[in-house]
């Protein structure tokens, strides 16, 4: 009996590796607050990564097709629940994240008998104003990382997620030196494909270990666009419907992106 607790966190640790491990090579995401809303950015081939929840919220995944939809329709069942039985307003990605998912995706991950989720995710919800947008990262443990950092650390408009942690740093890095919150669309557009193609670098056991220079992430993005699509989309924070979330197209990416 004694040795039980000890065979529980040797079990454990077993665990976090091989989770690690099958999301180490997740295609990166950055979610980045401008003047008019925040962006969510991503390149690649096959799979949607990129989702709407609820009025004001977003989400992006990396991990298994089918736990990122698990997780998804988990999101929006109980973000609906809560606006038809109080109020949209009463949504809140907070809630959403402390008091639902983080303590499924917890459970699942401590239960060793059991399957965890395989999965990050990456949330955003639009505030009235931009120092009002919130930005939650929410492992597969169910730890959550606020506004791309922790509680000890200054707020930040914008939040990445990769498969390795040497890969989300540096797009983090790339973001807090280049990133700026009143940016239209189309600086934005740029720099959230610059801290992609960072991250991209850093993927692999011969990934970058610290920032590239910029004509290195330059010819980095251009190789990646002339083999994968776009995926991309907004949360508008003034929109005269009550939807704003928008999809972009691809070539409507190109065509805003400076050289």
């Amino acid at each position: 009996m004694i040795e039980e607790p000890y065979r529980w966190v040797e079990a454990i640790a077993n665990r976090r590796e091989y989770v690690e491990t099958q999301l180490a090579s997740g295609n990166p995401i950055a979610a980045v607050g401008f003047r008019d809303g925040i962006l969510f950015l991503t390149v690649g081939r096959t799979g949607q990564k990129i989702f709407e929840i609820y009025n004001r919220i977003a989400m992006g995944a990396i991990g298994h097709p089918g736990d990122i939809e698990r997780l998804r329709m988990a999101a929006i069942e109980v973000a609906s629940t809560e606006g038809f039985t109080r109020s949209a307003a009463d949504v809140s990605l907070r809630r959403l994240a402390h008091y639902s998912l983080s303590p499924v995706m917890k459970a699942a991950f401590e239960q060793i008998y059991g399957p965890p989720y395989l999965a990050r995710l990456l949330f955003a919800e639009a505030g009235e104003k931009p120092e009002e947008d919130l930005f939650l990262r929410v492992e597969y443990d169910g730890a959550i990382a606020a506004d791309g950092g922790t509680l000890s650390q200054p707020r930040q408009d914008f939040a990445v997620l990769s498969g390795t942690r040497q890969s989300t740093e540096l797009m983090e890095s790339f973001l807090k030196s280049e990133h700026a919150s009143e940016s239209n669309l189309e600086d934005t557009l740029t720099t959230a494909l610059d801290a992609w193609s960072v991250g991209h670098m850093a993927l692999g056991a011969d990934g970058v270990k610290e920032l590239p220079e910029k004509a290195a992430i330059v010819k980095h993005r251009q190789e990646q666009l002339g083999m994968a699509g776009v995926e991309a989309a907004i949360l508008e924070r003034e929109s005269k419907t009550a939807i704003r979330y928008r999809a972009l197209l691809d070539k409507e990416v190109r065509s805003s992106i400076r050289a």
